[in-house]
């Protein structure tokens, strides 16, 4: 490519603002290769501001652009941490810096590739109700209507297949940011009792999980609506993590974290490999605690039939 000089200035206002604008984020970052004078080019902000409002409309919120515009590459800083996917795998986090004061959520929800639900909530985290009590982030929102036809199999797989979400986590301190969201739902099912159909979205990091559950409700054949999204961390014994547990991971993960496209039969089979192991440690949890209760019971007999026949038995002299 030949660099441009002051005699091109026309053709460097078409390259600014009829191509580069129209380029997704794959594209610019391609372009920026090309030359110097093109790295300047496709490093401007505003490229960045309206790729990253076109894949996350959340982002656009006055809370989360403020913040965004501390960042050191501002948009196209978001964008390289938020996209893909967090692939992470904890291992005795130890981050000496203090919490910050508030962690920041951008979640999008998007149906058949159209957002319809947008929102950024702010949790603070350096209450003592945030760091002793199991983190939960809830979204509420029931103006979400999506058309279903069929049987309640079919409309929890086209929801699989149309349901999409994203959830941005950032940390104001740091000035990193993370997609925990698989993306799709790793799993679906319809609540026997309320029948409200739930759809899980999950990025398991071998020794804890991030869960996202989206909740919907109306009847089969006819709109349903979102009733509550909600983001949780497990452990593998299926214990939510205390905020200040939950902070370790989190800041840990947007430092090392590695951002890379997922697998999608990959992500299915961790998902599945974290909720066997979770299934399997129950199971011997509730073994042990069987055999448990099944030596005390017969540790307080012995002992009744002990006394029994001390105090009700003649002795002989």
């Amino acid at each position: 490519m030949i660099e441009p000089t002051m005699d091109t200035a026309v053709d460097q206002d078409i390259i600014e603002f009829h191509i580069l604008n129209r380029l997704d984020a794959h594209s610019l970052a391609s372009a920026a290769s090309a030359s110097s004078h093109m790295r300047r080019l496709c490093t401007e902000n505003h490229l960045w501001r309206n790729i990253c409002a076109d894949t996350w409309p959340s982002l656009s919120h006055p809370v989360a652009a403020s913040l965004i515009a501390t960042f050191p590459a501002a948009h196209r800083a978001i964008f390289s941490d938020a996209f893909p996917s967090l692939n992470h795998s904890p291992r005795n986090p130890r981050i000496t810096q203090p919490p910050p004061p508030e962690l920041i959520s951008a979640v999008d929800l998007y149906y058949k590739a159209k957002p319809v639900f947008s929102r950024v909530i702010q949790t603070e985290t350096q209450k003592g109700w945030f760091l002793n009590s199991p983190l939960w982030v809830e979204l509420l929102d029931s103006n979400t209507p999506m058309q279903l036809q069929g049987s309640q199999d079919q409309c929890l797989n086209h929801l699989q297949e149309n349901l999409t979400l994203s959830w941005i986590i950032m940390d104001p301190s740091l000035k990193r940011a993370a997609n925990l969201s698989s993306r799709r739902p790793l799993s679906a099912y319809r609540h026997c009792l309320s029948g409200d159909l739930h759809l899980l979205y999950a990025l398991p990091m071998e020794t804890v999980q991030c869960v996202i559950k989206v909740t919907c409700f109306g009847k089969l054949g006819g709109p349903m609506h979102v009733r509550q999204v909600t983001l949780s961390i497990e452990d593998t014994h299926g214990k939510l993590l205390m905020g200040r547990d939950t902070l370790l991971i989190l800041q840990d993960a947007l430092i090392h974290g590695q951002r890379k496209k997922f697998d999608p039969h990959q992500l299915l089979q961790s998902f599945h490999n974290f909720s066997t192991l979770k299934t399997h440690i129950r199971e011997r949890k509730a073994t042990r605690d069987t055999a448990i209760d099944l030596f005390a019971m017969l540790l307080a007999f012995t002992l009744f039939l002990f006394l029994f026949l001390f105090c009700f038995m003649p002795f002989s002299v």
